[in-house]
């Protein structure tokens, strides 16, 4: 079986003007909590051809990216055929260039309609996503030999557990919710939003990236099983997957509480995801770093210097550990479909390259059966919340002009994995 090497993007990054969408909404708002918004991005939308191209000059074989809803779906039951085609040109031209497309139907960013309708924590999300997968997957004929049905299922569960963090170093019980901690400018956000998604008083905008309540949590679960029904039913000869954000779980000390902590952590990150993934063809592993648990909590990182750009830990080891941990409970088809460092500074990216690729060609000398690795990211993009800021390209975008510049660390991956 051929090993995919690529590199992963996410259509509200990097396609620009995508204006139907939630996040869209949200980055225009006077209370934003954006750091700035996405406007053109890098205008991938235009420029696929020279993107794609890159890759390939590169020697890359594969690349991961998203079909964005808000632009199939821009209104309620009303599907942009013009869209769809657009997409269509886009895994055409991968076909024709010899570079396979792995196909993302959900990353992140939804119609703003669907916000308006409960969003995701709503049941009639999955009735919703159905009729989505449906369109995408019976216009797409025999293009597409992979999909992944959504991106980091469990995003809103980490972020969950994230703010419960915060809270509880505040002071805060977590139990009685956020509104004891927002301060001005954040309680006029809510009523922004309320007003911008037109929600009841009080009523939440439940986006992809909000913390997820275990209901929510199960509905997305509920919408990936959804997914893959319909894919199959459309074209059995497609190979359907999820993917979920994993965090390389070490044990600061040996105490009991640390053990508890690193146990309960792995279960909400992958362990309770495993009867709705046994019936997939793959699973995406995305890894960027590791938590260090103690009897009192996360450790901190302590030295600055050990810090990416996105401030958690530079730990390229990181992911050989988690996906060996994956394989002990799953056993079919794993690919990497994210894993990078968001650095400036290029030589950095290299460096986290070549522990990473040693680490995979090690797994697969074990017998895993790791069939592809993704680069997080083909370019500099829109990190969502902090704009423009963050560097996890493996190609520099000048943004004046959208000229795009490959930096050593696309061409060092190209061949590090001949």
């Amino acid at each position: 079986m051929t090993f995919y090497l690529g590199a992963s993007t996410a259509a509200h990054q990097i396609e620009g003007n995508n204006i139907h969408s939630d996040f869209w909404a949200q980055e225009q708002m006077k209370n934003s909590i954006f750091d700035e918004p996405s406007l053109e991005a890098v205008d991938h939308y235009n420029r696929y051809q020279e993107d794609i191209d890159l890759l390939k000059e590169a020697g890359f074989n594969a690349y991961r990216f998203s079909i964005e809803w808000a632009r199939i779906e821009p209104e309620k039951n009303k599907f942009d055929m013009k869209e769809m085609k657009h997409y269509l040109d886009v895994i055409n031209y991968c076909n024709e260039s010899g570079i396979e497309p792995f196909i993302t139907l959900h990353h992140f960013s939804s119609p703003k309609w669907l916000i308006t309708e409960g969003g995701w924590e709503a049941e009639s999300t999955i009735e919703y996503f159905k009729k989505y997968t449906e369109f995408v997957v019976s216009n797409l004929g025999d293009s597409v030999k992979y999909i992944c049905t959504i991106n980091e299922a469990n995003m809103g569960i980490q972020l969950a557990a994230i703010i419960e963090r915060i809270l509880k170093q505040m002071g805060i019980n977590p139990q009685v919710g956020i509104s004891e901690a927002l301060g001005e400018s954040q309680k006029e956000q809510m009523l922004e939003t309320e007003k911008v998604f037109g929600l009841k008083p009080g009523e939440m905008a439940n986006t992809f990236l909000s913390q997820r309540s275990d209901r929510g949590d199960k509905i997305i679960i509920d919408c990936h099983i959804a997914a893959r029904e319909v894919i199959r039913s459309i074209n059995k000869d497609i190979k359907v997957g999820l993917t979920l954000s994993l965090h390389d779980l070490q044990l600061g000390d040996d105490s009991k509480e640390a053990k508890e902590r690193v146990a309960k952590a792995w279960d909400a990150e992958f362990l309770h995801y495993l009867p709705a993934i046994k019936e997939d063809d793959f699973f995406g592993a995305q890894n960027y770093t590791r938590e260090v648990f103690t009897a009192d909590g996360v450790q901190k990182v302590e030295d600055e210097a050990l810090l990416t750009e996105m401030g958690y830990e530079d730990y390229p080891q990181a992911l050989e550990h988690v996906v060996r941990k994956v394989y002990e409970n799953f056993k079919g088809d794993i690919f990497i479909t994210e894993n990078g460092i968001a650095a400036s500074d290029d030589v950095k990216r290299v460096a986290f390259i070549d522990v990473v690729a040693d680490g995979v060609k090690r797994m697969i000398s074990d017998g895993l059966p790791i069939k592809g690795y993704f680069h997080w990211s083909l370019m500099d993009n829109f990190e969502w919340q902090k704009g423009f800021s963050m560097k996890f390209g493996l190609v520099e975008v000048d943004r004046a002009n959208q000229m795009r510049k490959p930096k050593p660390s696309l061409y060092y991956l190209g061949k590090k994995f001949k």
